[in-house]
């Protein structure tokens, strides 16, 4: 069968990219009504934040196992029906079908993370930089603005309604996506072509593969710690709670321009080195200007907004590595789950550990210091990783 269009294939991607944050993005506003309705303890509350992301960590690997066997395509349809059984089995007002279907988002989600930058390569292998962009950018806007619709809509109707109506464009996108299950399919292989084919070395035993790993991973840890506890960070500098809301949104939303901005730089002679800077300057120096005493609204916004910055060149150089540093779809895939499963991981842990190295010390002095420390790790991997050159065969 012939291949879908290239533009309804960008238009069905992003709209499944627009729904692989939101189920996630959009239950913290959520929280105090659920903790009221269902009597959720504040702790199993928070677990309803690091679930999809352990899930991640968990089922990547086989998830590129299943898209060898089903398709990229056929693999992405069927599990993302999972994203949308989950969403609407949340609204059952029971603790049992919230963390199933928490679970199933997961899953759902994890099927997008993973599969499409390899299908990028495979559909548009001339447009990585474009479709490349119009992935991050789907994904980061709508899970931000999620965040802020799930806030608006909690106030004028019960968390079922809120989840039914914003799961509706997980419906959207699932049949958006349906014309790309008619592309070309290669035949299962005879035990002939099996013997025959061709082996790709693992990226599990590559030093490149680990690289790349490790720079996803550390980006992961950054952003979900700083996405996690900027809030309590603003609020120990003195300002209300909206307006710390208000900052981890800026924080959010400013990272958006650079899914245009990373892919067009990378190609470019000297890009790379003003990425590298942008990241340092959001990711390294931002952070530690909050040691400083200052009660000022504007400097704690311009902060927020380097930060943000800071992340959105992380996040995108990340999905550049799996693009460009592989040199066929099935790379793609696999260096994608390698490095979103151990990412994850620390996203998922990070979060936690950086809350009790506050805890402890009664200080945020050691976590920003801590994270800046991180932070440049992740720059110089960066470099490495971009000096090595692609994967091998």
């Amino acid at each position: 069968m012939a291949q879908p269009k290239r533009s309804w294939f960008l238009l069905s991607m992003m709209l499944i990219a627009a729904n692989l944050r939101l189920p996630i993005t959009l239950m913290p506003p959520l929280l105090p009504s659920l903790e009221k309705t269902l009597h959720l303890p504040s702790s199993l509350a928070g677990l309803l934040t690091s679930i999809p992301l352990i899930t991640f960590a968990i089922f990547s690997p086989l998830i590129v196992k299943l898209a060898r066997r089903w398709g990229n395509e056929r693999t992405v349809f069927t599990l993302f029906l999972l994203l949308i059984a989950g969403s609407y089995l949340r609204i059952i007002p029971t603790i049992t079908a919230l963390f199933l279907g928490t679970f199933l988002v997961g899953i759902g989600a994890d099927s997008g993370n993973v599969l499409i930058p390899a299908l990028i390569k495979a559909h548009v292998p001339d447009q990585i930089q474009l479709g490349t962009s119009l992935y991050t950018l789907s994904m980061l806007l709508v899970g931000a603005l999620g965040t802020a619709a799930a806030g608006i809509l909690i106030s004028h109707v019960s968390f079922g309604g809120t989840q039914a109506i914003l799961g509706l464009l997980s419906i959207v996108a699932a049949i958006f996506w349906l014309p790309n299950l008619r592309a070309k399919r290669v035949p299962p292989l005879t035990a002939t072509q099996q013997a025959a084919k061709p082996h790709y070395q693992s990226v599990w035993r590559q030093r490149a593969g680990w690289l790349i790993t490790l720079f996803f991973g550390l980006q992961s840890l950054v952003y979900y710690v700083l996405l996690t506890w900027l809030p309590e960070i603003f609020l120990a500098h003195g300002v209300s709670t909206i307006a710390a809301s208000n900052l981890l949104t800026l924080f959010q939303l400013s990272g958006l321009p650079l899914a245009f901005l990373v892919p067009y730089l990378y190609i470019k002679r000297h890009g790379i080195l003003s990425l590298l800077i942008i990241m340092t300057l959001g990711y390294v120096v931002a952070p530690l200007t909050f040691l400083f005493p200052s009660h000022s609204v504007v400097f704690l916004a311009a902060m927020a907004l380097i930060s943000g910055l800071g992340s959105g060149v992380a996040f995108n150089l990340s999905i550049m590595f799996f693009t460009t540093k592989t040199t066929n779809p099935y790379q793609t895939a696999a260096i994608s789950g390698m490095a979103q499963s151990a990412g994850y991981l620390l996203a998922a842990v990070g979060p936690i550990l950086f809350g009790y190295l506050e805890e402890s010390t009664h200080s945020w002095t050691p976590v920003l210091t801590v994270l800046a420390g991180l932070a440049i790790a992740l720059t110089v991997t960066a470099v490495i990783v971009q000096q090595r050159g692609r994967i091998a065969d």
